[in-house]
């Protein structure tokens, strides 16, 4: 005979999960509980598929982010010094010390020529001395002809504390033109201990230092007109 027990009195609160149980007699007389009619809890698996949803969706929004950050490209500006067309120069020019700025100035107007800028678009200007280097440039780059200015000029080291105050007055002359006019000033003026020194670097052993200016006039110009406008 078999007996039917109800869980009722065990588990009151899962009846409806677990079903009953009976009692069988027929292995040698021993009581066997059997579950019959037994379910799998559906709370429990609602809430593990729940949480393997959320498990799935950061890992789509981990991926999302990931990818968006390897596909950002930085952009990195850059002036060209072969895009020189319609570009337009100022040089202006120290006469003090001709023996020198006059090979820096032919320096930068052959430096002009190899990168095709040409002629009827350079300017020179002839001022005293590199004192005055700066109040022109700033004059020609205000007026809005120019997209850069050169500023050539040579100040050589003497007996007295002359030369510090004509340096320091030429380059902060040169910074401010350019500041004020948002137009490149170059700064190609030489400030040297003695005259040896000037004449290396105005097309002898330590090269042109006007041709130098002259190509970061043409770099700037370029990076201005065509990506800071």
């Amino acid at each position: 005979m078999a007996l039917s027990v109800s869980m009722d009195c065990f588990l009151p609160t899962h009846q409806c999960q677990l079903g009953f149980v009976s009692m069988d007699r027929s292995f040698g007389g021993n009581n066997i509980l059997k579950f019959q009619n037994f379910s799998k809890a559906p709370q429990s698996l609602s809430f593990a598929s729940s949480l393997r949803d959320v498990k799935s969706q950061v890992a789509v929004r981990k991926m999302d982010r990931s990818s968006s950050v390897q596909t950002a490209a930085v952009r990195h500006l850059t002036g060209s010094v072969t895009k020189t067309q319609g570009l337009r120069f100022a040089v202006v020019v120290a006469r003090f010390n001709e023996i020198v700025t006059r090979p820096l100035l032919e320096g930068a107007l052959g430096a002009f020529k190899n990168y095709s800028v040409k002629d009827e678009d350079i300017d020179v200007v002839w001022v005293p001395g590199s004192f005055e280097i700066g109040v022109v440039a700033g004059r020609l780059a205000k007026s809005g002809k120019y997209h850069a200015v050169v500023c050539i000029g040579a100040v050589i080291r003497g007996d007295t504390t002359h030369y510090d105050a004509v340096a320091n007055s030429a380059a902060s002359g040169v910074l401010s033109a350019g500041l004020n006019s948002g137009v490149p000033c170059i700064f190609g003026v030489l400030t040297c201990d003695n005259m040896d020194q000037a004449l290396n670097r105005a097309g002898g052993k330590s090269g042109n230092k006007g041709a130098e200016a002259a190509l970061t006039a043409i770099e700037m110009a370029s990076l201005f007109e065509h990506h800071l406008k």
